[in-house]
């Protein structure tokens, strides 16, 4: 039976950082629409998708839920995994981390956007 996903890509490698458990935070501009957030598929592509528009392809591998998001702070540079600190992002807790055995390849949007796969 297929189930409808939340998906996010994120920029080579912090998308494995992520699945390796070693980036807690994912730091964006913009907050979710709801939380708890469950059952995110990170997708993990290439390049940053700046237009409304971009695609790319990339590599489903792993699945997180966000509980919460809050003002990134100062402190928390590390746990972002982060070349650089500014003001005015967002910081979303990633807990809940599983990893996808197998990863495959599938599109990666802008923002959240939904993907309908065989329940994982």
């Amino acid at each position: 039976m297929k189930k409808l996903y939340p998906a996010l890509s994120i920029v080579k490698p912090n998308g494995m950082k992520i699945a390796q458990g070693i980036k807690t935070l994912e730091i964006r501009t913009w907050k979710p629409e709801y939380l708890p957030l469950k059952d995110l598929l990170i997708v993990e592509n290439n390049r940053y998708l700046t237009q409304k528009e971009d695609e790319d392809i990339g590599q489903a591998i792993a699945l997180v839920d966000i509980e919460s998001v809050h003002a990134w702070r100062i402190n928390e540079f590390e746990a972002a995994c982060a070349s650089y600190w500014a003001d005015g992002y967002w910081a979303w807790v990633i807990c809940n981390v599983r990893p996808i055995s197998q990863p495959f390849s599938m599109i990666a949007k802008r923002n959240i956007y939904f993907i309908e796969l065989d329940h994982l």
